[in-house]
C-alpha cells in the first residue's frame, strides 16, 4: 500500500483555548483537526484550567513545513502564559491529497 509522509501535530491545552487554537490551525495551513476532551496531570501536578484536571487534545495531520509552522506559533504564542504543550510525530497516510492545503502546496 502506498503511503505519504506527514506530521501529526498534537497540542494539549486548557479548554478555553480550543476555539482560538483551532482557528489559528486553519490560518497556518491545516485542512482539518480533531479536538478531544481529556483528563490528566502534568509534571507540576496542577492545572490552570477552570475545571481541575480537564484539558483538550487538538490534533491535525499536515505536511512537515506546516507542522513546523504550527508548533513554532504555539510555542511563541502560548508557552509563556498558558498550560500548553505541543509536539510533532511522523505519520504515514494513505490519502495524502486529503491533508494538503492550498497554503502548503503553494510553496509557502
Amino acid at each position: 500500500m502506498l503511503t505519504h509522509p506527514f506530521k501529526l501535530v498534537t497540542i494539549i491545552a486548557e479548554p478555553v483555548l480550543a476555539p482560538r487554537i483551532t482557528q489559528e490551525l486553519r490560518r497556518l495551513g491545516a485542512t482539518g483537526f480533531t479536538v478531544v476532551e481529556g483528563r490528566g496531570e502534568g509534571s507540576r501536578a496542577m492545572h490552570a484550567a477552570e475545571i481541575p484536571g480537564i484539558n483538550v487534545r487538538i490534533e491535525t495531520i499536515v505536511p512537515p513545513e506546516v507542522g513546523d509552522r504550527i508548533v513554532a506559533h504555539i510555542a511563541e504564542t502560548y508557552f509563556a502564559d498558558y498550560e500548553v504543550i505541543a509536539y510533532l510525530s511522523d505519520v504515514a497516510v494513505v490519502r495524502g491529497d486529503k491533508y494538503r492545503s492550498i497554503t502548503s502546496s503553494g510553496g509557502h
